[in-house]
């Protein structure tokens, strides 16, 4: 069995590798990810475009280089395309089509690289370095462990939440309603909530929100 299959401490989407990224540290690597959403979210309207369209290209070849499935990476962001083609759609009608490329280019970048951290990162690593982070946090009587876990819950339920809207759209195309919107944002959403309700009354009854 491939090791990426039996490893219980991982993200969902996390690829195995021995690539400089992965060895890289977890809190360097999210560094690099707020860095980059930053710089890509306080940019002017009239670069988004330009500057989207590096970073994408930037964190594909981040991609390349650390020998990740280019494949897995195309397939998670099909998830997300729905949305991007929704707020650019939006974009186009309320201020130009420039303005919708920019948007929809600086999602694609910020998506892709928060895959390409998660894809090269034990979420251990991840959750370890949040803990550290949120110490200071105590003094207001917040438990930097609770916030940890809410983090890997997270982390964990993201390619659980792609397969759903892939599901809900295989669905939807089936029935002769890929092209309507409702057909797979209600359902996909109701399937959500129930697993968010599903998973909080786990932690309930194993006293997690004691």
């Amino acid at each position: 069995m491939s090791r990426h299959l039996t490893q219980p401490h991982t993200l969902g989407l996390y690829h195995p590798g021995e690539s400089w990224l992965h060895r890289s540290p977890a809190g360097a690597k999210l560094l690099g990810l707020l860095v980059v959403g930053l710089g890509l979210t306080l940019t002017p309207s009239a670069w988004a475009w330009a500057l989207g369209s590096i970073a994408l290209a930037g964190v594909t070849l981040v991609a390349l280089g650390a020998r990740l499935p280019l494949g897995t990476v195309l397939r998670a962001l099909r998830g997300v395309a729905l949305l991007v083609v929704g707020v650019g759609a939006y974009q186009v009608w309320r201020s130009g089509w420039q303005e919708a490329l920019g948007v929809a280019a600086t999602l694609l970048a910020l998506v892709m690289a928060g895959f390409v951290v998660t894809m090269t990162t034990p979420v251990t690593e991840v959750v370890e370095v949040v803990v550290r982070l949120a110490r200071p946090l105590r003094r207001f009587g917040l438990d930097p462990q609770t916030i940890g876990l809410a983090v890997g819950l997270m982390l964990r339920a993201l390619p659980t939440l792609l397969q759903v809207f892939a599901d809900t759209r295989d669905a939807a195309r089936a029935r002769g309603l890929e092209r309507n919107p409702r057909a797979v944002l209600v359902p996909a959403t109701l399937r959500t909530v129930a697993r968010a309700r599903r998973t909080g009354e786990a932690l309930a009854a194993r006293g997690v929100a004691d």
